[in-house]
């Protein structure tokens, strides 16, 4: 009776070991022909796939643009936004978070789902009010 825990955790282990083994074999085609040519650093190949994760988010994470301090031409560098609507951002500030543009009906949800990741609200600067 005390065999089968072990036998349970081996196989469980076994099915881990390959798991892994089964992943990291379909990442190495997606990389550079030279991590063909050294298939026993398995982990490089794994680096790479993070640094591939890391690049594709690098696209995604350009500078957001700040809804209270933007000009208008900044605004209208963003996807969907044109001189009119670039005009009721700037004329419902001041925001105190990005989903303030749906929640004042600024902007659509279909807008607002494309916009959201590319914006962002620094609080005020107390400094300046003063």
């Amino acid at each position: 009776m005390k065999r089968i825990p072990a036998v349970l955790a081996a196989v469980v282990a076994m099915a881990f070991v390959a798991s892994v083994a089964m992943a990291a074999d379909s990442t190495a085609p997606a990389t550079t022909a030279p991590a063909t040519s050294a298939p026993a650093k398995t982990a490089p190949a794994k680096t790479t796939s993070t640094t591939h994760h890391s690049s594709s988010k690098s696209k995604t994470t350009h500078p957001k643009t700040d809804l209270n301090t933007a000009s208008k031409e900044d605004l209208m560098k963003l996807p969907g936004v044109d001189d009119a609507l670039a005009d009721k951002i700037v004329a419902a500030r001041p925001y105190k978070s990005h989903s303030e543009l749906e929640s004042k009906n600024i902007v659509t949800k279909e807008q607002y789902s494309k916009l959201s990741s590319l914006v962002t609200v620094a609080p005020p600067q107390k400094s300046a009010a003063k």
